[in-house]
């Protein structure tokens, strides 16, 4: 892989600030020659922010399943980790979902002082009507965050079964209208396949009332079907079992987070801020972890004004116990 090409300025913005950044920086503490994993690398906002701090002798591992944000991302903490070197940089780029990063981490020896999972999209990804992550401008039916994926959005409204429809917009859109939207998107799909983002919205707002001051009628929808096309509760919790896992391992025994290892993840609606708040309660309890933070953080109003997509957004951080903590007898 050519690095001047990925050193490029032209391949990141430089203006763009992701979400909680300052809190981020705070709460992980990045020190000179540590080792970050990014599970969501997204444009590398928060992954290039910390490896300013780490230096040429630290490391950078990105995970993201979308090609072209990885490859920014790289170049933009490729920069910020050696800016008089940049292609020297211990930055390593793995287009995969991030419950496959415990097992790259062992695979190549790579032992993590900070993880950090950003559960929210880039705007290249929201903005882009090709993505059909959004309702906004017209586009296919897609949702998929990894393009190579099997299962696109349109693929789940066309030929699930009414009910297992309902229940799936139900379970990850929180949606109480979702027997009547499964019941109208069976009937809809019978005289043609709903294949755009603007039909399936156009659809979905026919059988959800709409109040004064309420969210968009297909908002809900959409997130379940963005949720589900992705698998994106599943692979949150698969995430959460594996940082569990690494504080009870054997005396002895080398994890791929480091005693003393902290951990941030940034949620943006209750599905994933619960499971996450359930195991870093867990891992608290038992001795495994220490608070960083005692409760949520969340954007203050400044950032929401200039970054409306934020207002949801929230930051738990944990810090895996020193020494042989975590050990098991």
């Amino acid at each position: 892989m050519d690095r001047r090409i990925l050193s490029s300025p032209m391949d990141f913005d430089p203006d763009h600030i992701p979400v909680l950044h300052a809190e981020v920086l705070e709460l992980l503490a990045p020190r000179a020659g540590e080792t970050l994993i990014d599970c969501t690398a997204g444009l590398g906002g928060h992954a290039g922010a910390i490896a300013a701090r780490l230096g040429p002798s630290g490391r950078v591992v990105l995970f993201d399943l979308d090609p072209n944000n990885l490859r920014r991302a790289e170049a933009r903490v490729r920069a910020a980790l050696n800016p008089a070197d940049p292609a020297s940089a211990r930055v390593d780029a793995v287009r995969a979902n991030f419950v496959q990063a415990p097992a790259w981490a062992d695979r190549h020896g790579v032992r993590a002082d900070m993880l950090l999972a950003d559960l929210g999209f880039a705007s290249t990804q929201v903005d882009d009507p090709e993505r059909g992550l959004s309702f906004r401008k017209p586009g296919p039916l897609d949702m998929r965050l990894d393009p190579d994926a099997p299962i696109s959005a349109a693929e789940l409204v066309n030929t699930l079964p009414e009910r297992e429809l309902g229940d799936l917009i139900a379970r990850f859109g929180e949606e109480r209208h979702a027997r009547r939207i499964a019941a109208k998107l069976a009937a809809e799909r019978r005289e043609a396949p709903i294949t755009t983002t603007d039909r399936l919205a156009s659809i979905v707002r026919s059988v959800v009332p709409r109040t004064p001051g309420s969210i968009d009628g297909a908002t809900r929808t959409f997130q379940a079907l963005r949720i589900a096309t992705n698998d994106e509760i599943g692979a949150l919790e698969a995430l959460l079992g594996s940082i569990e896992r690494v504080t009870t391992r054997p005396t002895g025994e080398q994890g791929w987070l480091v005693p003393g290892a902290r951990v941030g993840i940034i949620s943006f609606h209750s599905l994933e801020d619960r499971p996450v708040k359930r195991a870093f309660t867990a891992l608290t309890q038992s001795g495994h972890a220490e608070p960083v933070t005692r409760r949520p953080v969340v954007p203050t109003e400044d950032e929401q004004r200039r970054n409306p997509r934020s207002r949801s957004a929230k930051l738990r951080v944990i810090r895996l116990v020193g020494g042989d903590a975590g050990a098991t007898d």
